[in-house]
């Protein structure tokens, strides 16, 4: 029923998110989906003259080896598949979620050896540094239960999401870009929420399709030690296996001091994995017209039309702050009126009131320009 979709998909991942050019490898790496998808990327790869490689995974599967696993095992795990993502030119990860909870009862300790000893070194020092590369869900019926729909609802919002006019957004996206280029001091207010801090220097990166799909954020970084206050994120957060939810974040010279959630202890284990962890590598404002409410999947929720995220953990090399952590945790604050509404300021000047851009220069990216 969708092929025709799939294939659009692929072409769009192929040729537009990793622009893949003759000879170049590409590793696809896909968890817990069916094979169409992969088979359509794969041809569009050898389209273009690439060579595909292929890891499918299964999350039972790898449930059990990280309950199991000797940190030595993850340890030469990680530096193995650290080698192979170096002979890599591209990357695309097709993930599915066929059960969130998964992974819920491995120990918080175990998942952070895992973050420490393969995440760190496979995808954040090899493969988000030196390769083109683009995540990707796919649908399943989990993911319909989670958005509260029919699986084949969801599965025609997953293509009107994924295949909508990422080029036009690229475009329009260039105004907010020079807008937080220009920037030093942000203020974020809402309910539960009044944080400050300085975005003095750190470029803006625009994010329209090449990294993920579904996309539409354009994210900076503040400067570490400046930020001040309080935040109150207002959507579902899954991590490590968990879902925390009403997490409450103070904070003092770019420091947590204190924290809340609905398994406060849990997160402060996550808090404390190392000294980056309590301190915010990411900000960004989300803007995907398709995606209106919470998935509790982190690759639809931080794109939220009318939302804004800010990350725990480790900054990325183009915006980069100087924090360091094993952790990259997304934290999602929606603020349209439906969620409380709320405010971003820069520098004094009012420029998103309850999810809508007010300032002339970027009304291009309210969701009635984008769609």
């Amino acid at each position: 029923m969708f092929q025709s979709r799939i294939e659009r998909l692929a072409e769009i991942i192929v040729n537009y998110s990793i622009q893949t050019q003759p000879n170049e490898n590409v590793l696809i790496e896909a968890t817990d989906i069916s094979r169409e998808l992969i088979q359509a990327i794969t041809r569009e790869v050898h389209k273009v003259g690439g060579n595909a490689f292929i890891n499918l995974r299964d999350r039972q599967v790898m449930r059990d080896l990280l309950m199991n696993a000797p940190e030595e095992q993850i340890r030469l795990w990680g530096e193995a598949d650290s080698r192979f993502m170096s002979m890599m030119h591209g990357y695309v990860a097709v993930r599915g979620n066929s059960n969130l909870y998964e992974w819920s009862d491995i120990p918080t300790q175990k998942m952070l050896q895992y973050e420490r000893l393969y995440i760190k070194p496979v995808h954040i020092e090899q493969r988000a540094k030196h390769t083109k590369w683009v995540v990707v869900r796919y649908p399943n019926e989990a993911m319909a239960q989670l958005a509260e729909t029919s699986t084949e609802a969801f599965t025609q919002f997953f293509f009107d999401v994924c295949t909508m006019n990422y080029e036009k957004m690229n475009h329009a996206m260039d105004a907010l870009v020079e807008l937080m280029n220009q920037t030093d001091q942000v203020r974020i207010v809402g309910p539960g929420t009044d944080l400050r801090f300085s975005m003095d220097g750190m470029p803006a990166i625009k994010c329209a399709g090449q990294l993920n799909l579904p996309d539409g954020e354009v994210y900076s970084a503040p400067v570490k030690d400046s930020v001040n206050g309080v935040i109150t994120f207002n959507t579902p957060t899954p991590y490590s296996g968990f879902v925390f939810e009403k997490i409450q974040l103070t904070f003092e010279k770019g420091v947590i001091t204190k924290a809340a959630a609905n398994d406060t202890s849990r997160l402060w284990e996550i808090l404390r994995t190392d000294e980056g962890s309590s301190s915010i590598g990411e900000f960004a404002i989300g803007m995907n017209p398709f995606i209106k409410k919470p998935l509790k999947d982190i690759l639809f929720d931080e794109k939220i039309d009318g939302s804004l995220h800010v990350a725990l953990g480790n900054c990325y090399d183009d915006a980069y702050n100087g924090n360091h952590s094993a952790i990259h945790w997304d934290m999602v604050l929606i603020q349209r009126p439906e969620f409380g509404g709320g405010e971003i300021w820069f520098d004094d000047r009012l420029i998103r009131k309850d999810g809508k851009f007010v300032v002339p220069e970027l009304f291009c990216l309210n969701p009635e320009e984008l769609r």
